[in-house]
């Protein structure tokens, strides 16, 4: 409709409609499909800036849905006619079995002309419409051009013939004036034995792109057309069914081709062949069916007796087809591994895998790629990882030290058909591994928790050598391990990662030598049932300062980049992955470095009581600058000469609660002390004078989003710490 094509980037902002559509509807499944070079053309975004329609995809609505972008020929996902274009489909990210991979079209080679359109009767007579048919119609063209395309063989242009008369031209004063052979399957001939080209709005006359028929000294006719483009026979363009068209006399025929043939034909031309959305809609369908309830999971392992039997969970997974397996395998994870407790070994979700697979290089100068997943109990990134890199060879490590994972993925992976992955299973313990090579992509969910044995940590350090030797947090070892030897890394980890203490050096590490490119805020989001917060963190052995993260996040659904130098923040020893400009004009005011911090967890219910000598003052009790009585609520003891927070009474210290959102502070009054749900913060200058309008300005709404930001929003991992103290800055003077 837009022909004659003025402002293109306003033009192109057509889609910004559609997203905020989706951002508006948030429905479970969108799909976007448009040209090869979509992706990188300019659009003006909601907010008025001009960017790339890929990063306004993703900027709005990244944050709710996993996008899967691709740019393929339609040809080799069963359609009938080569027609490259760009694939967009989103699953909003609360449908935790469904990827985009399992919405997506499956290949499938498209046939050729020869088996789609080779059985209609053959049409040589100008003007001819079968009998049988009304849209298999010979349509008329000038007499003279005969001449240039008779002789055309397959694959061959008008413009090949050897005899200039028969070359398409023009005559004018008696001079013949050839015409222009601007593209060049301009009075093309078709070929048999291949894949329909394109079918362009203008597929009536021969001077089209690549329109005639392989035999036939014609264009294709409707019919054709609508089989090329899978477009079912039963498809009615008009009111009238075909049977009645076909019952018209040969004038009325010809006058209804008239009035309706070119408005079909061009919407037939440059359409979306229905067999691509007909299989997106199929897959919708079957994905949303396999989901089993959680009651009829329950209800399994009940029946069979699954969860206190590994032979009986075999045996189950070795007799029921895989269509019945994927919400039953985050139960058979949990009792299959017979030390999960002791590794925290969680099943990880479909989707999960896949906000990390989609965050991996493409690899496109490689054909085939080394891939090491360290600890893969039932093999979750398995299918995404061969959909990532479905023309590509994978040769995969897998390292487990339970065999009886590895034993349930033999079988898993037995019962599918994954063509392009060869693995190799490795029941090893894999800190103790030696890796023989470096592997393109290191990937997986590494086990999460502290190990109690010293003599196994020892080892580990001694095996390893490991940068950071201040954690005994298993997968802060699988992370650093991977490092030396993966080019790409992509774990999912504890968000505490992001600021503890615990984790500095391996921070420190990072920040040394390797490119974040993307960390991924799952929040408390990323397991069911399991109340811990994690990321996604993928990595680049190699440094580059000027690249910007990625930050995707669940918490706020949203999508953003920040630079590399606004992400490693020295004031405060860690990441922030939400530092804005309001954060950082609020920084600007304010002095950091303040404080040290100290919370005693030794003082519990066993020794305090309802009355005593020394107050014990709890969360609730702090108020900005006040203390809070709370009836039945305060505790009292006698003496705190075993406590190491004896140190602080009656000394002019500083009361925060702990964990909140809300802070407010107030001093420290005489004859009390506070519990571990209280931090105490202590000038670490005794010249370092704090009055009570600093205190106040702790219970400020800027204050408290400046300290949100500044804590990664998170829900779980918010002790005050000898990192996260810093944040409670004073306002400068003056």
């Amino acid at each position: 409709m837009n022909h004659k094509k003025k402002n293109e980037t306003k033009r192109n902002s057509l889609i910004v409609h559609s997203i905020e559509l989706v951002k508006e509807i948030k429905p479970r499944y969108f799909i976007f499909e448009n040209v090869k070079t979509f992706l990188k053309t300019i659009c003006t975004n909601i907010d008025n800036r001009e960017i790339t329609i890929s990063d306004a995809i993703d900027t709005n609505l990244g944050g709710l849905y996993n996008i899967l972008k691709e740019v393929v020929n339609f040809k080799d996902y069963g359609s009938n006619s080569s027609r490259t274009r760009t694939l967009i489909i989103g699953v909003r990210k609360d449908l935790k079995g469904i990827t985009p991979y399992d919405i997506f079209p499956s290949q499938e080679n498209g046939k050729t002309l020869k088996e789609i359109i080779s059985k209609y009767k053959a049409l040589s007579v100008m003007g001819e419409i079968d009998p049988n048919d009304i849209y298999h119609h010979f349509r008329r063209y000038d007499n003279r051009m005969l001449d240039w395309i008779k002789d055309v063989k397959e694959g061959q242009s008008a413009f090949d013939n050897s005899d200039p008369h028969k070359i398409p031209h023009r005559v004018i004063d008696n001079q013949i004036v050839y015409n222009q052979k601007k593209n060049g399957d301009k009075y093309t001939r078709c070929e048999w034995n291949k894949v329909a080209p394109c079918i362009h709005t203008r597929n009536d006359i021969l001077s089209s792109q690549a329109t005639i028929h392989p035999v036939d000294n014609r264009v294709f006719s409707i019919r054709e057309l609508m089989d090329i483009m899978t477009i079912p026979t039963s498809f009615k363009w008009v009111e009238q069914d075909l049977e009645r068209l076909n019952e018209f006399s040969l004038k009325e025929k010809e006058a209804f081709l008239k009035n309706e043939a070119m408005n079909i034909r061009q919407s037939i031309g440059e359409a979306v062949p229905t067999v691509i959305f007909r299989k997106i809609a199929n897959n919708i369908i079957v994905a949303e069916n396999k989901t089993i309830s959680n009651k009829t999971v329950k209800e399994i392992v009940k029946e069979r007796k699954l969860s206190n039997s590994f032979d009986k969970t075999l045996e189950f997974i070795k007799e029921n087809p895989l269509s019945l397996l994927p919400n039953l395998l985050s139960k058979v994870a949990e009792f299959a591994n017979a030390e999960r407790e002791i590794l925290a070994a969680f099943y990880t979700p479909k989707s999960i895998c896949f906000s990390l697979v989609k965050e991996l290089p493409t690899f496109e100068n490689k054909t085939s790629i080394k891939i090491l997943e360290p600890s893969v109990g039932l093999g979750n990134f398995i299918n995404l990882l061969s959909e990532k890199y479905k023309n590509k060879q994978i040769e995969l490590d897998v390292i487990d030290k339970d065999k009886n994972s590895l034993e349930l993925l033999k079988i898993l992976y037995s019962k599918q058909n994954i063509p392009n992955i060869k693995i190799n299973y490795i029941n090893e313990d894999f800190l103790l591994f030696d890796p023989k090579l470096q592997y393109d992509v290191i990937i997986g969910n590494p086990p999460f928790g502290k190990i109690k044995d010293k003599n196994l940590v020892s080892e580990y350090n001694c095996k390893n050598n490991f940068y950071n030797k201040d954690t005994k947090n298993i997968f802060a070892m699988f992370l650093e391990k991977s490092l030396s030897f993966g080019r790409y890394v992509s774990f999912i980890t504890p968000k505490s990662l992001l600021a503890a203490p615990e984790f500095n050096k391996t921070r420190e590490l990072i920040e040394k030598g390797y490119t974040i490119k993307s960390i991924i805020d799952f929040g408390e989001n990323g397991f069911d049932g399991v109340k811990i917060e994690t990321i996604g963190l993928s990595l680049k052995n190699v440094k580059n300062l000027a690249y910007n993260v990625k930050i995707e996040s669940y918490i706020t659904q949203t999508v953003h980049t920040i630079s590399n130098t606004d992400l490693f923040d020295s004031d405060f020893n860690y990441w922030l992955i939400y530092k804005d400009d309001f954060f950082k004009k609020m920084k600007k005011s304010m002095k950091f470095g303040i404080y040290t911090c100290f919370r005693d967890r030794t003082i519990t219910k066993q020794i305090t009581k309802p009355s005593g000598k020394i107050r014990v003052l709890k969360s609730r009790n702090i108020g900005d600058n006040e203390i809070i009585n709370i009836k039945d609520y305060d505790s009292f003891i006698d003496d705190t000469d075993n406590l190491a927070v004896s140190k602080y009474i009656n000394s002019q210290v500083i009361l925060v609660p702990n964990l909140t959102y809300n802070p407010r502070a107030c001093f420290m009054p005489k004859n009390c002390i506070a519990d571990g749900s209280v931090a105490i913060l202590q000038p670490i200058h005794s010249d370092i004078e704090i009055v009570i309008e600093d205190l106040a300005y702790y219970s400020t709404y800027d204050f408290s989003k400046f300290y949100a930001i500044g804590r990664n929003f998170g829900t779980r991992s918010l002790n005050i710490d000898s990192n996260s103290v810093n944040l409670f800055g004073i306002r400068k003077r003056g």
